[in-house]
């Protein structure tokens, strides 16, 4: 056995911190200058999404598996964190993304999106939900659902799902049609749609379906396959959102209340069998919106992240996005929302890209969603 995979077992076993091994900073090129990458932390199982702590504190990493870590500025990795919901880890299910309430220093509200079985354990579906961040960082408490994806219709596909606070502090959470292609369109059920909620899980009464029959409340936006990234627009306040599309069709969209984003009748992919969609009528469908941003061969893209900080200036109005099966990070140079021109980057780390953000501290934070995953602080030289 490695001495790397030893420390992990004494760690785990133990549930004491895991400290990452010292990795030598490497160098890749890209368009605006030579790229600094350095591994933060590693021996992560599948990592799906972090979340920034106040105050230097570190950071909040889920595991795919159902852990929720903190990983602290120096790379330590701690014990899991206890008061984490059970999860339903089968196929792409399991923990996924977590954020903090807009009021987080006050209220101290970690919220978690999560796949949760059913009664029989066969099928499941998104939920999201929201816990107490103790003072000693080691806990959280009194963990409530506020949400849940009905019906459970998953049997390991397409959960999603992103969790975004707007500036008026409502809840954003971008859902999969859990591979049920024809219940995006269903407006009765939460598959495929783009919900909006109060942090308390209560629907505002601005919703654009609030009061139509058999239609729930909840949505915002709907005809969504399998929504992997969301974050607000820090220039204009808008929430985009990414998707993968079947095979071809990856798409960007800005999603707007009361809008069809066409899946499965609109779309630029076709099955993985190389077959037609079947309810697919083509690229462009008469009542839905068209994508922002279309990828006609699929990168298969995860987690996004505006740059809005004042340390990289040649990455200013930038938006990143990581890659799963291209393997890389893909940037995109924004024009308002006009996107001029695209960059992919680090893709000699030949590893799957889960999740990218934008630290306090203006470097860019990457996730590798493998067995070994890692947490890569993302610079350029000066």
């Amino acid at each position: 056995m490695s001495s790397r995979l030893w420390l992990a077992s004494l760690c785990a076993a133990t549930l004491l911190p895991l400290t990452a091994l010292a990795a030598p900073e490497r160098t890749f090129p890209s368009e605006l200058g030579t790229l600094q990458v350095s591994t933060l932390a590693e021996g992560l199982k599948h990592p799906w999404a972090l979340a920034f702590l106040p105050d230097g504190q570190g950071m909040l990493v889920t595991e795919r598996q159902g852990n929720l870590r903190i990983v602290l500025a120096d790379g330590k990795v701690g014990a899991p964190l206890s008061g984490v919901p059970q999860v339903w880890a089968k196929g792409q299910g399991g923990l996924l993304d977590v954020a903090l309430s807009p009021s987080f220093k006050q209220d101290r509200m970690v919220y978690l999106s999560f796949a949760e079985g059913d009664a029989k354990g066969d099928k499941a579906g998104t939920a999201v939900g929201r816990g107490r961040l103790s003072p000693d960082l080691s806990r959280l408490e009194d963990f409530n659902v506020i949400f849940r994806q009905q019906p459970k219709l998953s049997v390991g596909n397409h959960f999603g799902s992103r969790l975004v606070f707007d500036r008026d502090g409502y809840l954003f959470i971008a859902l999969g049609e859990n591979n049920e292609r024809a219940t995006s369109q269903d407006l009765d059920k939460l598959q495929g749609k783009v919900v909006r909620i109060l942090p308390d899980g209560t629907v505002p009464d601005d919703n654009p379906f609030v009061g139509q029959s058999s239609v729930r409340p909840e949505i915002w936006s709907y005809g969504h396959r399998n929504q992997q990234g969301a974050a607000l627009n820090p220039w204009t306040g808008e929430l985009w959102t990414n998707e993968h599309g079947p095979r071809g069709g990856d798409e960007i969209n800005i999603p707007k209340p009361g809008k069809n984003y066409g899946w499965p009748l609109a779309t630029h992919g076709i099955n993985y069998s190389l077959l037609p969609i079947p309810e697919a009528q083509g690229k462009q469908v008469k009542g839905a919106v068209d994508p922002h941003h279309v990828w006609e061969k699929s990168p298969a893209i995860s987690g996004m992240a505006f740059y809005d900080n004042e340390r990289f200036k040649a990455w200013d109005h930038s938006v990143f996005i990581g890659a799963l099966a291209a393997q890389e990070v893909i940037r995109l140079k924004l024009e308002g929302d006009k996107i001029v021109a695209e960059e992919r980057m680090l893709g000699q780390l030949n590893a799957r890209v889960r999740d990218v953000r934008v630290g306090p501290d203006g470097f860019l934070y990457v996730l590798t969603d493998e067995e070994d995953g890692e947490l890569l602080k993302v610079g350029l030289q000066p």
